[in-house]
């Protein structure tokens, strides 16, 4: 059974944490019920409340695919594959 330590501290048990999802660096919110008390995970919030997540969505929005998309911020380009193949086969019939 896990203690309250002079801090005010309790250390979650792991099944719990496991089935709450809860992992470190993670908010958990109390509630209060008819029976006492329940824990939840908390979602991240921003001070105002709001989700910090919100003001990213839809800001990569283009026609390119991810992979598209991490090729051109690296600067490389997809190769012709085929092509390759081919000069490597030449290469080594010489």
């Amino acid at each position: 059974m896990p203690r309250v330590t002079t801090k005010g501290q309790v250390t979650i048990p792991k099944p719990i944490r496991e089935e709450l999802g809860i992992e470190p660096g993670d908010e958990v919110a109390f509630e209060e019920t008819d029976a006492g008390y329940t824990i939840r995970k908390q979602e991240p919030t921003t001070a105002e409340g709001g989700d910090p997540f919100e003001k990213y969505r839809g800001s990569a929005g283009s026609d390119h695919t991810m992979p598209e998309r991490m090729r051109r911020l690296r600067g490389t380009y997809p190769r012709d594959v085929d092509r390759e193949a081919e000069d490597a086969d030449s290469e080594a019939d010489v």
